[in-house]
């Protein structure tokens, strides 16, 4: 019990301090990100990489897909447990992994849909001198990042085998917070997101777990 009090009193304090940063630094559409999206904006707003093979299809569906795959497998795994022995005791970390995980892209789901930020391909507008950001723009549902979603919530692996299987817990920590990251900057360079959608769809998912 010591050790996951430490833990959990380790996790609030990361979250708090984590929470004040995204707070001070990184405001949605703040400076920093339109430093980080910069280069992928045209002289004139455009998002050239918008409809990019590798990051609108590649990248948006098909690696995605994958990775919805091992949520299936999961699932599978889960539904297995159920009749055979050798997969009984795994019965809750199947259950919990799965259950977590898809709360986890859920939330940002439902926070998106609820969303007034625009994405920021929306936020542009020309001018005679190049083009400036229109932040009242509220086609909506940008914030925060779904796509990044789905790669963040692996990291609920991280809680399911950090006590009992620690090398797994790191492949799943490291795994989901390279494919988050990967998805989220991926969806930056095409104008779907700031940075800070992304950073925000990792804090809520880690809370969350």
């Amino acid at each position: 019990m010591l050790s996951n009090h430490s833990f959990l009193l380790r996790q609030a304090l990361l979250l708090t301090l984590s929470l004040v940063g995204l707070l001070y630094f990184f405001p949605v559409g703040g400076s920093l990100d339109q430093t980080f999206i910069q280069p992928w904006v045209d002289l004139h707003g455009g998002f050239p990489h918008r409809n990019d093979w590798a990051l609108a299809v590649l990248n948006h569906r098909y690696i995605k897909n994958i990775v919805i795959g091992v949520y299936v497998l999961y699932i599978a795994a889960w539904i297995c447990s159920f009749k055979h022995p050798h997969l009984k005791a795994r019965k809750f970390e199947f259950g919990y992994f799965i259950v977590v995980a898809l709360l986890s892209t859920a939330i940002i789901g439902l926070l998106k849909s609820q969303s007034a930020h625009a994405c920021p391909w929306n936020m542009t507008v020309a001018t005679a001198n190049g083009f400036s950001w229109d932040f009242s723009a509220r086609q909506g549902h940008c914030f925060p990042g779904g796509h990044a979603a789905t790669g963040f919530a692996l990291i609920t692996g991280y809680f399911v085998y950090r006590m009992h299987r620690p090398a797994r817990a790191y492949f799943f920590l490291s795994a989901g917070l390279i494919l988050g990251f990967a998805f989220g900057w991926a969806q930056m360079m095409r104008g779907a997101h700031f940075l800070s959608h992304n950073l925000w769809t990792a804090w809520i998912i880690w809370a969350f777990n």
